[in-house]
């Protein structure tokens, strides 16, 4: 201790037992784990005599009729931090908020409560609110405890020894016999009906030594001493036959020991580790229970998290009672009230008293409701997700009732089986959150963008303190977005057809990669062979009244094929547009040009013509006859349909000359186009341009480009600017090889 006093004269009258963790023949040590430890014959009480008790609350005492609790905001303590006390009624009426004193603890008589602050202390009915008594502290007088009917104050006298009154209800301060001569650190509180316990420490020049005594109530006379051992942790448990306390060594094993106070026999239970030192213990008949009281909050699984019963008969037959325990209390008929929970029962407080049989049961008499095992709160999962917005990105989030868990989320294509899944521990405050950032696995290769359409969504959380089984729950959504010209798969982003020297034709879709901001390659496939005799193949958007994008071909003979878009990735047996069409140098499409929402066709004949085929919506008809725009087109060796790339009311066209000069001819909504701008140089190395549209989910057409030179693809993102269109050129993960056509 930090003042050491000399060894004084005298000690008390009572005997005085020196306790180790060996205590040689008096000792019985049972395994550090019961094997097997039999689960609870815990009668579970009918929930008709259950009563409210307050969520996110401990229990600090119980009385006849009622409970004190104990909130703390945070629960777990963080700051800023605040306590509330409340007198919760038994009898299942409102709970009442306690704004009095500064420490409130139950004496064991009745509902009687002792508060005590830094200038007096009080016993008040909690039933009835009256208060019954009252002392002044302060100076030389301090407050020790209280147990019974009574307040102990205690000051030191002249010789140097600290003096115990009791003070009970009606009568003047009584001196405590029996309290040996230089005792220090001096408390008293509640323990049986008829004995208080009593803690104290003795100092001398060798050391310091606390004891345990019990302090007759009746005659106000320290009857029984117990030496305590300096590894003693936590709480002592008094019964009218046992005292009990825990220990721990230098490794935090735990030691429950047990005194019986009439043989003084002593019983040492290896129980496992602790590192916390918080095991709680309490006494129960002719048995011990012992539990820690940060089970439920911890992050391994460990046996001691249980309250568990431990016959004293034979020291081996255990029960568990609870699968955890927070804090307990006494009752003033000696039973044990302790706030822990149950899988079965969930989380409130549990009486645990002497079954018919005599073993120990836990019956649940007030809960919080809350649950013991992990239990879905609430989720936020729109029911519809739109994934135009926000970048193609969703939040999603589930609440549970515990955060100490690993939790699994996978999110699940109705249509295709494909899914993607997140794995996350210790979800801050129990919010599992998951920042979808609208894509499926596509493994080994990158990932893909979410399909639209039906999914289902599975929450699994395993508690991995190891309380409760694991939490699997599960519900549905939606996906949708506008179809997109160069989106064939029905995922939202663009796909890219490729055909290679031998005539087959590839799809590759294509991704944009957020985290590092780059249009990443997805899935890739073989749409099939024998695409070779066609000189065109253009990209041209949803021309049929279906809701995915289509493509027409155009062959050696002029013939203009149209392919409808299924929306799986493949498209229907081509079917023929017309013929004529070979006079064309130039096709492109995928725009609606003028604004009746149908995408449009625009072509540039062999004279420099430049002509323009309306969408009509029909799949048999797709376009009408031929418009002609202007002259003068014969310098440009691609036109791309682009979209709106610009801002005006339609869409736009850009132009690559000869010299390799990129040119815009800004849509001006009633299919023509304004006198072009000057948007570019060096773009002659490019040996195709494709109007992808969104590629990068931020609301603007864009532009990809295959490069021959170095065999690589490039995305130029969409700025809304109409005199600079396009921002720098970014490399892609999408495959070139060099083919000999790209849509």
């Amino acid at each position: 201790m930090s003042h050491a006093r000399p060894a004084r004269r005298r000690l008390a009258a009572a005997v005085v037992t020196v306790l180790a963790v060996t205590v040689g023949a008096n000792t019985l040590t049972a395994p550090a784990i019961a094997a097997p430890a039999a689960e609870a014959t815990t009668e579970a009480a009918a929930t008709t005599n259950v009563v409210p008790f307050p969520q996110k609350s401990t229990v600090l005492g119980a009385g006849a009729t009622g409970f004190l609790a104990l909130t703390q905001t945070p629960p777990h303590g963080e700051e800023p931090f605040s306590e509330t006390r409340y007198w919760v009624p038994a009898d299942g009426s409102a709970p009442k908020e306690l704004n009095w004193g500064a420490k409130i603890e139950m004496t064991g008589s009745g509902d009687i409560a002792a508060s005590n602050w830094a200038t007096g202390a009080d016993l008040t009915d909690m039933a009835t609110g009256q208060k019954l008594s009252g002392v002044s502290v302060g100076g030389e007088v301090a407050y020790a405890g209280a147990a019974g009917k009574a307040l102990f104050t205690s000051m030191v006298n002249v010789n140097g020894d600290t003096v115990l009154h009791m003070n009970a209800i009606g009568a003047t301060g009584k001196m405590t016999a029996g309290l040996p001569g230089g005792a220090v650190h001096v408390r008293v509180s509640a323990g049986t009906g008829d004995h208080a316990l009593l803690t104290y420490t003795v100092e001398t020049d060798a050391a310091a030594k606390d004891y345990v005594a019990t302090l007759d109530l009746a005659t106000n006379t320290v009857a029984e001493t117990y030496e305590l051992p300096s590894t003693r942790a936590g709480n002592i448990a008094l019964s009218a036959t046992h005292l009990a306390w825990v220990t721990y060594d230098a490794s935090s094993n735990v030691t429950v020991v047990v005194v019986d106070r009439i043989t003084r026999t002593v019983q040492n239970f290896k129980v496992g580790k602790a590192w916390r030192k918080d095991v709680e213990v309490g006494l129960v008949g002719g048995w011990v229970t012992y539990g820690t009281r940060s089970g439920l909050d911890d992050i391994t699984p460990d046996p001691l998290y249980a309250l568990t019963a431990r016959s004293l008969k034979d020291g081996t037959t255990t029960r568990k009672l609870l699968d955890h325990t927070l804090t307990a209390a006494v009752a003033p008929d000696g039973g044990t009230i302790v706030r822990g929970g149950t899988v079965a029962q969930g989380e409130g407080l549990y009486r645990i008293a002497p079954g018919v049989d005599g073993i120990p049961a836990a019956t649940l008499v007030a809960s919080s409701g809350e649950s013991t095992k992990v239990a879905l709160l609430g989720t936020k999962v729109p029911a519809v997700i739109d994934l135009d917005q926000n970048r193609g990105q969703a939040q999603l989030e589930w609440q549970l009732s515990r955060y100490n868990v690993r939790a699994i989320v996978i999110l699940r294509h109705v249509r295709t089986g494909r899914l993607i899944g997140r794995e996350i521990y210790h979800p801050t405050n129990g919010a599992v959150r998951y920042d979808w950032l609208g894509q499926l696995n596509n493994m080994p290769m990158n990932d893909d963008s979410a399909y639209n359409g039906d999914y289902t969504w599975e929450l699994t959380a395993e508690p991995i303190n190891g309380i409760g089984p694991n939490l699997v729950t599960s519900g549905t959504f939606k996906v949708v977005r506008k179809a997109a010209p160069h989106d064939y798969s029905d995922n939202g982003s663009p796909d890219v057809l490729l055909r290679d020297g031998s005539g087959r034709l590839y799809r590759a879709d294509s991704h944009y990669d957020v985290l590092n901001r780059q249009l990443a390659s997805g899935e890739q496939k073989l749409l099939g062979s024998g695409w070779g005799g066609y000189n065109q193949i253009e990209a041209v958007g949803n021309i049929a009244g279906a809701a995915h994008g289509d493509i027409v071909a155009r062959d050696t003979a002029g013939v203009l094929w149209h392919y409808l878009g299924k929306g799986d990735g493949t498209f229907a047996p081509r079917y023929k547009v017309g013929t004529g069409w070979g006079g064309y140098k130039q096709i492109t499409g995928g725009s609606d040009l003028n604004g009746d929402g149908k995408s449009d066709l625009v072509a540039t004949d062999g004279t420099g013509a430049l002509w323009l085929h309306k969408g009509t919506g029909s799949w048999s008809a797709p376009f009408a006859p031929r418009v002609k725009l202007g002259t003068g087109w014969h310098g440009y060796n691609q036109i791309v349909a682009t979209g709106n790339i610009a801002g005006a009311p339609a869409g736009d066209l850009v132009a690559r000359d000869t010299a390799g000069v990129l040119w815009l001819h800004l849509g001006k909504g009633d299919g023509t186009f304004a006198p072009r701008v000057k948007i570019g140089t060096g773009w002659q190395g490019y040996s195709h341009l494709v109007g992808i549209g969104d590629a990068d989910r931020d609301g603007r057409p864009d532009l990809f480009a295959t490069n021959s030179a170095d065999n690589r693809t490039y995305l130029f993102k969409g700025t809304g600017s109409w005199s600079a269109p396009f921002g720098p050129r970014e490399l892609t993960g999408l495959p070139n090889n060099r083919p000999t056509s790209v849509a």
